[in-house]
């Protein structure tokens, strides 16, 4: 285990966001390989790190890959939004010094054929939790025309999900990725550089694992937590979510929480948890999109606590 199998993306820039770490402790809300974890442990002697991951093949590889700095490393299997509340019950919170998560599949979930990520694969699952009950397959050969539909519409971002929704049905039962990719190509959206059904399988796995609400999730046990001087950094590959964090890091950010309407402030204009650092998203620079192609749609939001 030499070589990652996944490349971590904006490694520059999440190792410049968090290079004044000392000797807090940090989160990998989504370790993931290990990549932007062990940047960190390294540029970071004296940094304790907490690693989520709900993929054991991922936990067993980064378990090995850190095994090298020893007590500084602990690493936790389940879902982020879950883990982050029980830490947070667990250490000082003014012990934290940054939360990562990386909103992403890896190279080696989509790689596998066997996790049914990919457009050419030979199965339908896109489970990043191998155990979880819901899967693809469940998602596109069950589900009802009124929730194939919403999820085209919602997490798709389609105009035209009506007629995908009727694709999927009148094609269906789907044994594989690659067979529901070809039944919808037709009614893709093209000119893009991504594969035409990519829109549609995001879609698809984001409802089987849950995204969004993860993200909300996490947003709200950070939110409630107050930490009094962590560097928060969300890395998103959709534009939904992007969005919900970019709101909720301005929602952070404001002193006054009174409605517009209001004449005048009644709510104490003392809320501001801290101020936003980046206005504008950091995306990956051209020798990194060169690289890494996948980096492309990567997108990271910083957030700098200021509780104290």
């Amino acid at each position: 285990m030499n070589d990652s199998p996944h490349i971590p993306v904006l490694y520059r820039e999440v190792t410049a966001a968090f290079d004044d770490l000392g000797s807090g402790i940090f989160i990998d809300c989504t370790l993931g390989y290990g990549g932007h974890s062990e940047l960190l442990l390294k540029a970071n002697p004296d940094m304790r790190l907490i690693g989520i991951d709900q993929d054991q093949t991922a936990i067993d590889f980064s378990r090995e890959r850190l095994s090298t700095y020893g007590e500084r490393v602990t690493i936790k299997k389940g879902r982020f939004s879950a883990i982050i509340r029980e830490i947070l019950d667990e250490v000082d919170p003014a012990e934290i010094s940054g939360v990562l998560a990386d909103i992403g599949v890896s190279s080696l979930q989509l790689d596998q054929d066997s996790r049914g990520f990919s457009f050419e694969s030979d199965t339908l699952d896109m489970r990043m939790d191998p155990d979880a009950a819901l899967s693809a397959s469940d998602v596109v050969n069950s589900y009802s025309r009124g929730e194939l539909e919403r999820i085209i519409r919602e997490y798709g971002e389609l105009r035209n999900w009506k007629k995908i929704a009727d694709a999927i049905i009148s094609h269906r039962p789907f044994s594989s990725a690659k067979e529901l990719a070809e039944a919808v190509r037709p009614l893709m959206p093209r000119g893009k550089k991504i594969h035409p059904a990519t829109l549609l399988m995001q879609a698809v796995r984001i409802e089987v694992n849950d995204e969004l609400g993860e993200l909300h999730r996490l947003l709200d046990a950070l939110e409630s937590a107050k930490l009094p001087q962590a560097k928060v950094a969300i890395i998103s590959f959709h534009s939904l979510e992007d969005r919900i964090v970019k709101q909720s890091f301005v929602k952070w950010a404001k002193s006054c929480i009174c409605p517009p309407e209001a004449m005048r402030c009644t709510c104490g204009n003392d809320h501001q948890m801290g101020k936003v650092l980046s206005r504008k998203p950091v995306m990956a620079l051209a020798d990194e999109l060169k690289a890494n192609p996948r980096s492309r749609s990567a997108k990271m939001r910083l957030f700098q606590m200021d509780m104290m």
